[in-house]
């Protein structure tokens, strides 16, 4: 016989999860993995938007949010098994839905850049909004990082996990055909945020989804980012115009501060790359095919290290140049200059309008598909 609960039991369960998913993790050895879900807000339009609190056996912690499908927070041990928030963000919804760089967003249809917002497929010229400049980025004015996705949240073996899905409709932001995407994150319990990534489509279309998350392995309290000790898996890189879009060549990274074949802090050679503002936000082009190690990030004072795997061809390097003091983030903290860093895992930059690239286009009857694993580990 199942037994009556009452309104006021289950409102006071209700308050007791907000609380304690707003309050700092702790670790205490062995836990049992979890999944809760609870209100973050509505946007200007009245729709809700769901917080999705997962803590992994270990005691980590990753927080996403349905508008954008997008990573809010991430608690990592660092060598004194301490937990630490190693993403920038905001502590509560109004921080994004106002501008700020993509912090931890799902960004597409099409992330990077496409030159002068316009691409022909088929024959046909579909024009985009240019909302960087002369070109289009991520997805374009309300690319997928500004919507609010659908969500399923599960219980798997590796871990607690939340499936976000979303249909961008034919002709939105330009883009031609109705696009189906899933974008489902795992906190596995071996201590790594994996994201899995599927689309389909009734009409050929470029696609190029990837997170944008800035990381700060020592805590964003801390400071910046130009001490962290990097390792990319790539020999060659896309150089760029004067508007970051790719000339189409592929060059060797030997001789350039572009080349971290060996372990180098990024703050290392970082002047030598000229730019307004000075720093990197480049494509580099990785080795080998499948599910391989892109990366491996090392920050010395915590301990805690990133190793990042991918299945794309490419990763964008980018410092956080253009953060500029004008925003604060959680707690409190003053986002500046090269105060986190980015490695968004993607197919190259303008890739649609570069035959040399491997392509972006997806066709009906084909599925996308596309895997990222960011897995800590602490020394």
């Amino acid at each position: 016989m199942r037994c009556p609960v009452t309104v006021a039991l289950v409102l006071a369960i209700g308050v007791l999860l907000v609380a304690s998913a707003y309050s700092a993790p702790e670790v205490s050895g062995m836990t049992k993995s979890s999944l809760q879900m609870m209100p973050f807000g509505q946007t200007p339009e009245g729709t809700p938007v769901d917080l999705y609190v997962l803590t992994n056996a270990n005691g980590c912690v990753a927080k996403l949010i349905t508008y954008g499908a997008l990573l809010t927070e991430l608690w990592v041990p660092d060598r004194n098994s301490k937990l630490g928030d190693v993403v920038l963000g905001f502590d509560s919804l109004a921080g994004y839905l106002g501008e700020h760089p993509y912090f931890g967003s799902t960004v597409g249809r099409v992330g990077n850049r496409i030159a002068k917002g316009r691409f022909t497929l088929d024959g046909k010229t579909y024009t985009l909004a240019t909302n960087d400049g002369p070109n289009a980025l991520h997805g374009g004015r309300k690319g997928f990082n500004r919507v609010v996705w659908k969500a399923a949240p599960a219980m798997t073996a590796e871990g607690p996990s939340v499936r976000f899905t979303y249909l961008s409709k034919d002709g939105e932001e330009g883009y031609p055909g109705n696009l189906k995407s899933t974008v489902v994150y795992t906190l596995t319990n071996k201590d790594a945020l994996k994201i899995e990534y599927w689309a389909t489509t009734d009409k050929a279309t470029p696609i190029n989804l990837t997170n944008h998350s800035y990381f700060n392995l020592a805590g964003a309290e801390t400071g910046g980012i130009l001490r962290h000790r990097l390792e990319l898996n790539a020999d060659y890189y896309t150089p760029v115009d004067s508007t970051l879009i790719p000339t189409g060549e592929i060059t060797s990274v030997t001789g350039t501060p572009l080349d971290f074949t060996k372990p180098h802090r990024i703050g290392e050679r970082i002047a030598q790359m000229g730019g307004k503002p000075v720093g990197y936000d480049h494509n580099l082009v990785l080795r080998g095919t499948g599910l391989k190690l892109a990366a491996h990030v090392d920050e010395l004072t915590s301990g805690r290290m990133m190793d990042m795997y991918t299945t794309e061809p490419g990763v964008q390097f980018y410092t956080g140049n253009f953060l500029d003091g004008s925003i604060k983030g959680k707690g409190g903290v003053t986002y500046n200059q090269y105060h986190g860093f980015c490695l968004e895992a993607q197919h190259y930059p303008d890739s649609i309008n570069q035959p040399s690239f491997p392509s972006t286009v997806l066709r009906p009857g084909q599925v996308y598909r596309q895997t990222t694993v960011y897995r800590f580990q602490a020394h």
